[in-house]
């Protein structure tokens, strides 16, 4: 076939993608149209340019402990990777090795850094996102022109290996496929395509935690498959054909690649992207391999002298390219002409096979629901190369790609790792020893309190001065000068508390002006056509936060005036505590020396014994949970972690790395913490006899000091005093508390205000090019509305029928005669033709005999009626 290049490319750009000299080199642009005209190929994403490298090297120099010097070979090779592959577009088979590199090196680089934005239960955004915003120009549909862009390592990825499918169909349609040769290659090219869509499909897509561009969804990666399918068993029966292979065994192939096409086209009419050009050649293509089954099927019955039932499958065939023939306004020459060709050949083969039958064989010919469906030899699978489906044998030493990037950069997930099993070790410490031994304490001071202890026995141990405890207390406090400690400390948390709420308020007011502006823009042009999700709803998990924030605020509020209320009732004790030695000798009232009763001595003594227990049984506590600490600062579970990840990488090099493959290490390592929780129950078991023991004794120094009030004064201020002391540190404690939960609620409402800006962002990017769409949708009205009816009357097509086949050789019931209604006088029937009044009393003339009827040429109409078939005649 003589024709223009230019032409063919111009005509054909629209249907069968962009097909254009640059992609292709001149000694193959003519060969590549001649034999693409009757097949379909996938068109190349395109891409903007993005540096993947600085934002890789900002983010280990941020968020990892290793310099991003050591990495600058491995920076350098990336953008390189990443230039090579998405600009190689051209069939050229030196490009498969470039795409499929790069996807195996994203691959890999996908378990050292977070893939998107989204973040891991309990973990800060910010340590999920790598920084570069990919941008990729869709290939189908009709937005090609608008580019969408995420921040997404697999979005890159799915991207990627779109562009290796299409280049391998590419690879397809360049080859001569007028060779077995050529046909087997251009088999497994689509073959190999196939399976790369179906990796897309089944694996990245689901992996890719954010909506799948649009021409990336189930149905269309659907389509496109099946369609893939269907050419790859197309080469597959051309080259049986040429083979000369039995015509049994064509007619299974064919009838395969009929039903490839018709799945490609019952799930492209599902697709709002495929387009109704290429839906109409997978139609035609269905019925065409349909007839060409039956062509086949009917030339193994001649053989096997099955005269009946190679006129049925004659006549079948003959219906089934018919039917392929109604799509003939929408397809290319080539498949127009072969479907010409083929019925061609199925009515001389019929005409002869009747007139044989009738007059020799004499054979009944079975209707069409008595033919046995033809088998399916299916030889056409989705073959997904190993580069692909297993990326990591394709890296390292003894791989083909050799070793990968950044091999020595810290997988993020040992990261993870190491941050669960931090968390869990600070919980298990905190939770289970420190904060009980803590609470068996508090629990032993607080009966002391309330028997007045240890002021009752210092009281008269010591009439005079201060005893040596409450000396120390207050040196400790002096030290610390505690009064301007805690008002500072004070003053510092409700600084914390005002830049939170300020950036809690900042987040939601982008919130509120996000959603106000979009309940704008809906009120404007109405839910129909502003159909993005209401703000709630889009913006779900940050909304939830808003009142999650909202409730960690209020109930700091509520801890935070308990703990201003704790100090405003033993201020102006902890002063006198932080005062010279003589303002606190001064505080606190002598007693007369007291004559002790030996009962008094002995109950006194017992009780000294008592209390020095409780003294000796804090330092031991507080020296376990000193150690305690010290262990938790000095676990450093990382070259454990590091030597377990290179075990897996031995053992498993298949297997990506994950957190939880770090289980049992987990458990192993906190093991170490057991014994201080068996210190914890031994301590619960032994303090009630402690407890019992204090009262006993307590209760005994009452007894036998009864009656005595000489040391009644300087007990209480006493007590006061030693109250005032744990109090203080009981308010030390609180603020340190209250100190890390305002910074650690920084960084929740950071992370928070930085989502709701992106969010804000993105919706106004997102809005204005809706309200550009919407802008342009008029000039756009009539085309997108003959499209809408094409595809619906596809769909119509596809949908379950109730009737009967189109091919079904059922009876047709034959129509009810019926009697034409007489006409009533006065009333002009149509169907009676036209009659003109005042009729001549003398009989009517016969008409010309030479008037001709097309349907009765004898017959001559009456006088004073019209026939239609007569024209007007006058007189």
């Amino acid at each position: 076939m003589q024709c223009d290049i230019t032409d063919i490319l111009a005509r054909d750009e629209v249907k069968y993608g962009h097909l254009n000299r640059r992609q292709y080199p001149d000694y193959r642009v003519q060969k590549a149209v001649d034999m693409a005209m009757n097949i379909l190929f996938l068109p190349f994403r395109r891409t903007n340019a993005v540096s993947m490298s600085a934002a890789i090297k900002q983010y280990i120099s941020t968020k990892y402990d290793q310099h991003p010097d050591m990495f600058k070979i491995d920076l350098e090779a990336i953008d390189t990777l990443r230039t090579s592959a998405v600009y190689s577009l051209e069939a050229h088979v030196s490009g498969v090795q470039k795409l499929t590199l790069y996807a195996a090196e994203l691959v890999w680089i996908g378990g050292k850094f977070p893939i998107d934005v989204r973040t891991p239960s309990g973990q800060d955004s910010s340590q999920a996102q790598i920084g570069v915003d990919f941008t990729w120009y869709p290939a189908l549909g009709f937005n090609t022109q608008r580019p969408e862009s995420q921040n997404n390592l697999r979005y890159e990825l799915a991207n990627v290996l779109y562009n290796l499918a299409s280049l391998y169909t590419q690879l397809a349609v360049s080859l001569n496929r007028s060779t077995s040769d050529g046909l087997k290659s251009a088999c497994n090219y689509f073959c190999q395509a196939a399976g790369v869509i179906s990796h897309l499909k089944e694996t990245v897509i689901p992996e890719l935690r954010t909506m799948p561009p649009e021409d990336m969804d189930t149905v269309t990666l659907e389509s496109l498959q099946q369609l893939l399918l269907a050419q790859a068993q197309e080469c597959f029966w051309s080259k049986a054909v040429k083979d000369g292979l039995k015509d049994g065994l064509i007619a299974k192939l064919a009838a395969k690649v009929s039903d490839f096409y018709d799945q490609a086209a019952e799930y492209g009419t599902m697709s709002d992207i495929i387009s109704t050009e290429w839906i109409h050649h997978m139609t035609a293509k269905h019925h065409h391999f349909a007839a060409a089954a039956q062509y086949r099927a009917s030339r193994d019955c001649l053989d096997r002298q099955k005269y009946g039932e190679e006129v049925a499958r004659l006549r079948d065939s003959l219906v089934c390219v018919n039917e392929a023939l109604k799509e003939s306004r929408w397809i290319n020459k080539i498949v127009l002409g072969d479907l010409n060709g083929l019925k061609a050949r199925v009515n001389e083969d019929l005409k002869r096979a009747e007139k044989d039958n009738d007059v020799i064989y004499l054979m009944s010919v079975p209707p069409k629901s008595e033919l046995k469906s033809l088998d399916r030899a299916g030889m056409a699978t989705p073959r997904i190369p190993q580069e692909v489906s297993d990326p990591y044998s394709a890296l390292g030493d003894k791989g083909a790609f050799g070793q990968p990037l950044f091999a020595r950069l810290v997988p993020y997930a040992i990261h993870v790792a190491v941050s669960i099993y931090d968390e869990r070790k600070e919980r298990l410490v905190n939770n289970t020893i420190i904060d009980e031994l803590e609470a068996l304490t508090t629990k032993l001071r607080d009966l002391l309190q309330s028997l007045n202890l240890p002021a009752s026995l210092q009281a008269i141990e010591k009439p005079l001065g201060l005893p040596p405890s409450l000396t120390t207390h207050a040196e400790e406090i002096r030290q610390q000068d505690g009064l301007h400690k805690l008002q500072r400390a004070m003053h510092e948390i409700r600084k914390l508390k005002a830049n939170d709420e300020a950036m809690y308020q900042e987040g939601v007011g982008l919130l509120k002006i996000e959603a106000a502006d979009d309940d704008k823009a809906r009120s404007k042009h109405g839910t129909a056509r502003w159909t993005r999700q209401p703000s709630p709803q889009a913006a779900e998990k940050l909304y939830a936060q808003v009142n999650e924030i909202d409730g960690y605020l209020k109930s700091a509020a509520s801890s935070d005036e308990l703990v201003r209320n704790k100090f405003k009732d033993c201020e102006s004790v902890i002063q006198i505590l932080s005062s010279t030695k003589m303002d606190l000798d001064a505080s606190v009232p002598s007693s007369k020396r007291a004559t002790l009763t030996p009962a008094v001595e002995k109950a006194a003594d017992n009780l000294r014994s008592a209390l020095n227990d409780v003294s000796h049984l804090e330092r031991r506590r507080k020296r376990i949970m000193h150690e305690m600490r010290e262990k938790v600062k000095n676990d450093d579970i990382n070259s454990a972690i590091l030597a377990e990840t290179a075990r897996f990488e031995r053992e498993y090099p298949m297997q990506k790395i994950e957190p939880a493959m770090f289980e049992n290490l987990f458990e192993d390592r906190l093991e170490q913490y057991e014994k201080f929780r068996r210190v914890v129950s031994e301590e619960k078991e032994s303090q009630p006899q402690l407890v019992v023991r204090i009262q006993e004794a307590n209760a005994a120094f009452v007894t036998a000091r009864r009656g005595d009030s000489s040391t009644k004064e300087r007990e209480q201020a006493l007590q006061r005093l030693e109250n005032a002391y744990f109090k203080y540190k009981e308010i030390v404690s609180n603020l340190n508390t209250g100190r890390k939960f305002y910074n650690d609620l920084a960084t929740i409402v950071t992370r928070f205000t930085d989502e709701c800006r992106d969010f804000a962002y993105h919706r106004r990017v997102e809005a204005g090019q809706m309200e550009t769409d919407l802008s342009t949708a008029l000039s756009n009205l009539s085309l997108n509305l003959q499209d809408q009816k094409e595809r619906q009357s596809l769909r119509s097509h596809y949908a379950p029928q109730q009737q009967p086949p189109p091919h079904s050789n059922a009876p047709i019931t034959a129509p009810t005669p019926t009697r034409a209604p007489q006409p009533e006088p006065g009333i002009w029937n149509p169907t009676q033709g036209i009659k003109f009044g005042g009729t001549p009393p003398q009989q009517p003339q016969q008409v010309s005999s030479n008037v001709h009827h097309p349907t009765y040429p004898n017959a001559s109409a009456r006088g004073g009626q019209w026939d239609v078939s007569r024209g007007v005649q006058f007189g």
